[in-house]
């Protein structure tokens, strides 16, 4: 093994360290009150990599990069609770990168890795390490499902120093043998709760019996439930825990409100929203009903692109990209857009279909408010979902603004920015263009057994007076 430090002052990712007890955590407990450092200097960041993050003007910690980055940087394992926003990625990822720097990868055996739940979390983390990683002189490489596995596979035999993966990915790249995990020396979760919601722990702990007992682990999750508590005790060794947000997530920064809607009235009332002056982040429950609410929102001449896992992933990097420039200014989206998604200067975010679970909805939320911005989040709410999203809210450890609204009112106006669609749908009364779906779109249009009556008493009166005029 090899034992030269990666970096002047810095213990090397190679380095053999004792490995304590699993599961334990140190008695080292950081929270919001703890000094914070005042500079990267001084959080012992190598100068080539502080002078890259002035260029970048990132020049102040965020809490989370100061109370975990001296030890993660000794080589500590660390186990980072903190919401999404918060500066995570450059928590993890300086640590990553200034440890692995020094020696050179060898085909399809990376040094260091880092899994996180979706295509998007990875692009986005890829995006924001790659200026550091090439003032230390290491390649990158992103292996997601949804993007040619062959040029992955050439990028891995070219020598991947780093490699920023989805479970079922990577397991695919395993499996081939296309990738071997016996050399990485610093493992880092990212989002782990999600993994763990979306069905991917088995995926991960297998992942982790290949990857060296005695290597650093990283992981960092908004939660800490009894899923994720499992990875830290099976493979982390006496991490550090970092805490600088409460449990549920930081909701403090942003503004939550519930507007009561008519069903009637729910979809008109959604295009408003739509048609307000900046960008407005929107989630629907299901496919079809973002590509219909979609299709909707464009024959407004709202400029709108729908997000989802039907689409590919070169389409919803494009979407990602016109969202983030502004060549759209209404992303339409399921869940997966609830996380991994970094757009700067985003403050307000629709619960057009609340969600169920007050994760769902502190995630979505999560998109606005980042970095200490303000936001809001509005959550559209039916007289049948009163009590749910009542429940959902309460448990989320947020008390929203309660507010009774309808299309063209000046109190939808004053929370949201409403405004009238430039062009106005053909018959566009309350939810013309989804009427007879109900109160969502994209569901068949269920006839009640009193209206199947009246027809069928109506169509044979008809047939009568048919007859009879015979």
């Amino acid at each position: 093994m090899n034992t030269k430090p990666s970096a002047p002052g810095h213990a090397g990712a190679g380095t053999p360290r004792a490995v304590a007890p699993r599961g334990e955590l140190s008695a080292k407990t950081l929270t919001p009150g703890s000094p914070p450092a005042t500079s990267f200097a001084e959080l012992g960041l190598p100068a080539e990599v502080v002078r890259v993050m002035t260029g970048l003007a990132v020049t102040e910690p965020f809490p989370i990069q100061a109370a975990t980055l001296p030890d993660a940087l000794r080589g500590r394992d660390v186990l980072g609770r903190a919401r999404t926003g918060s500066g995570k990625t450059l928590a993890f990822g300086l640590a990553l990168l200034v440890r692995t720097a020094g020696r050179r990868a060898e085909p399809k055996r990376p040094r260091g890795l880092v899994l996180v739940p979706t295509r998007e979390l990875a692009q986005q983390v890829g995006d924001a390490l790659e200026p550091y990683a090439l003032a230390l002189k290491l390649r990158l490489v992103t292996a997601v499902g949804g993007l040619s596995i062959g040029r992955q596979v050439t990028e891995l035999r070219a020598g991947a120093d780093v490699v920023i993966a989805t479970p079922g990915r990577l397991a695919d790249l395993v499996a081939r043998r296309d990738c071997h995990l016996d050399q990485v020396r610093i493992t880092v979760l990212d989002e782990a709760d999600q993994m763990c919601d979306m069905g991917f722990l088995p995926q991960v702990s297998e992942l982790l019996e290949h990857v060296p007992a005695e290597g650093q682990r990283m992981l960092f999750s908004a939660t800490l439930d009894r899923n994720v508590d499992e990875l830290v005790r099976h493979h982390l060794h006496d991490p550090v825990l970092a805490t600088v947000d409460r449990a549920a997530g930081a909701v403090t920064a942003m503004e939550h409100h519930v507007l009561h809607v008519h069903p009637a009235d729910k979809y008109a009332t959604a295009t408003e929203i739509a048609a307000r002056d900046g960008r407005v982040l929107m989630f629907l429950d299901t496919r079809h009903g973002v590509d219909q609410f979609t299709r909707h929102l464009r024959g407004c001449g709202i400029r709108a692109a729908a997000l989802h896992s039907g689409k590919s992933q070169p389409q919803r990097t494009h979407t990602l990209a016109q969202f983030k420039s502004g060549d759209i200014t209404v992303l339409v989206a399921t869940n997966v857009a609830a996380r991994g998604i970094h757009v700067d200067g985003l403050d307000l975010v629709v619960n057009v279909d609340a969600p169920a679970d007050p994760k769902d909805y502190l995630h979505r939320g999560g998109r606005t408010a980042r970095a200490g911005e303000s936001g809001r989040v509005v959550t559209l709410v039916t007289p049948g979902q009163r009590r749910d999203v009542n429940r959902m809210m309460s448990d989320a450890g947020v008390r929203p603004a309660v507010t009774q609204v309808r299309s063209g009112e000046e109190k939808l106006t004053g929370i949201t920015g409403a405004k009238r669609p430039p062009v106005v749908a053909k018959d566009a009364g309350g939810n013309a263009p989804f009427r007879g779906l109900g109160t969502r779109p994209g569901r068949a249009p269920k006839e009640s057994r009193k209206s199947a009556e009246a027809r069928k008493v109506a169509e044979a009166r008809k047939a009568a007076r048919v007859r009879r005029g015979r």
